[in-house]
């Protein structure tokens, strides 16, 4: 999909510039294993930038990234090639005679260490080859795809997920197909999850509607139809399989402070 004018899938360009952050805070109050060997998938991946750190420094083994603005997928994919460039050699500690931990560098290693080489490097250089590695290692344990989710298959879905990731797109679903679309959004994760499977949710309230909705008649028009509000989603999701959710805490700043939910599928 072409990028539109106006961003009414919240397909923001330049949207982290906007919410900067070496690490995100929102994967900061997950429990410290919900990524670990796991297959992810990302809904509304925007730019990649949270892929990318779920897959370098929270032990994923795949994390797939969809997003349904093609430009901001092509940016993903020059994102993961940053990270790459950004990495730098594996790290591991020891202990010496003393009892006094040190790091030491040492190869091979799962993950690099994260944001080594400055940034200046890549842009001044261009980033660096991605060399042959096994599958489940950052960057290939990463890639993205175009598509309308809600609506789409893309490949992978075919092997399930073990997480799915829906941060900061539960209200552009709301607002561009109206209740059915929401309701969908959910059975389509609810179907590629198995049991055990966890949803992770960063919902937009209900006040911040009125000011998407400004963005173009269409937004407009379907709010006026909307009976389902944010409160719903715990019920919604009991519906049709997930337990009750865990508020992991709201972080953020200004607009972007937002809930950070997680529901595990019965």
């Amino acid at each position: 999909m072409a990028p539109s004018a106006v961003p009414i899938h919240g397909n923001y360009h330049g949207y982290y510039a906007k919410r900067p952050s070496v690490n995100d805070p929102r994967l900061e109050v997950l429990p410290t294993a919900t990524f670990t060997n796991k297959r992810v998938l990302d809904v509304g991946c925007n730019e990649g930038w949270v892929s990318c750190e779920i897959a370098q420094s929270h032990g994923a083994s795949k994390v797939v990234g969809v997003d349904i603005d093609d430009m901001l997928v092509r940016a993903a994919w020059r994102r993961r090639r940053t990270v790459w460039s950004a990495q730098g050699p594996p790290i591991d500690e020891e202990t010496d005679a003393t009892g006094t931990s040190r790091k030491r560098k040492r190869a091979p290693n799962p993950v690099g260490e994260a944001d080594y080489f400055p940034a200046s490097c890549a842009h001044s250089l261009g980033p660096l080859p991605i060399p042959p590695s096994a599958p489940h290692l950052f960057p290939h344990n990463v890639s993205f795809r175009t598509a309308d989710w809600v609506n789409d298959t893309i490949p992978e879905d075919e092997g399930g997920y073990d997480v799915v990731l829906g941060f900061s797109i539960t209200k552009w679903i709301h607002l561009n197909g109206g209740d059915a679309a929401l309701k969908t959004f959910f059975g389509r994760v609810a179907a590629v999850l198995p049991p055990g499977g966890q949803f992770v949710v960063e919902s937009q309230a209900w006040e911040t509607y009125r000011k998407a909705k400004r963005m173009d008649k269409k937004l407009r028009d379907m709010a006026q139809g909307l009976a389902l509000r944010p409160d719903d989603f715990p019920r919604l999701l009991a519906e049709i399989g997930f337990g009750e959710p865990v508020r992991l805490g709201s972080v953020g700043d200004g607009g972007f402070h937002r809930p950070v939910d997680l529901y595990t599928k019965l």
